[in-house]
């Protein structure tokens, strides 16, 4: 007689997840180093990998909780595997207080239980600090060198292309639309703040630097806070 394929997933997910119990569980000092540098490497892969994507795509506003999720698990995991479980497994042992002893039985669902609940809130907020800015260069061979630097005030931002080298034009956008260019040194340009578009993470603009046929060779995109 067959078995109902609904009890044998039950059973299946059931062992799936004795399994990841007893791997989370796992404490010897070989393991906490395993499970923390896994959880830093994937920290940092998903935080780093999400700016650059948003980088690209700012529209793609899902990558803040992939940022969030990232730059939570780089300190999370270490905190889980050297502090919370290691303090699971004494009280669990040791606990004699009702309160304690529940703590001990649930502390697995009550650690991930906060640590998503920031994940949401850090990546519905998208605080400063969560935010990685990246200057993104093409393939073109050309030695391009160039630092944006911006000072953001009331009303308007300026801005200057220090120790420029490598390209000819410098082009200003915010959500497609052109709204400085630069076409010969001193590469000093300021704009509105009114002008830019708006976006979740504040007011955005693009520092696009261009060579002579008008192809980008470096791109610095900035955020005026909101």
């Amino acid at each position: 007689m067959s078995s109902n394929p609904l009890s044998t997933l039950g059973r299946v997910g059931r062992q799936y997840w004795r399994d990841l119990l007893s791997v989370y569980y796992a404490n010897t000092p070989v393991w906490r180093w395993l499970k923390s540098a896994a959880l830093v490497f994937l920290g940092f892969f998903a935080w780093m990998g999400g700016s650059v994507l948003l980088s690209v795509q700012p529209g793609w506003t899902f990558l803040h909780y992939v940022m969030a999720y990232g730059m939570l698990v780089v300190a999370w995991g270490p905190f889980t595997h050297f502090v919370v479980v290691p303090l699971t497994i004494r009280l669990r042992r040791t606990a004699d207080h009702p309160v304690t002893r529940a703590f001990s039985r649930n502390s697995g669902t009550i650690n991930l239980t906060i640590f998503f609940a920031l994940v949401v809130v850090l990546g519905t907020v998208t605080p400063g600090f969560m935010l990685l800015e990246f200057s993104l260069s093409s393939d073109g061979g050309t030695d391009v060198t160039g630092d944006l630097s911006c000072e953001v005030g009331e009303t308007v931002v300026t801005c200057e292309i220090t120790d420029p080298s490598g390209f000819d034009r410098v082009v200003v956008t915010s959500g497609g639309e052109t709204i400085v260019t630069v076409d010969e040194p001193p590469y000093t340009f300021e704009f509105e703040q009114d002008v830019l578009v708006e976006t979740r993470t504040g007011r955005e603009y693009r520092v696009s630097l261009q060579d002579e046929n008008g192809d980008r060779v470096r791109r610095f995109v900035r955020i005026v806070p909101g």
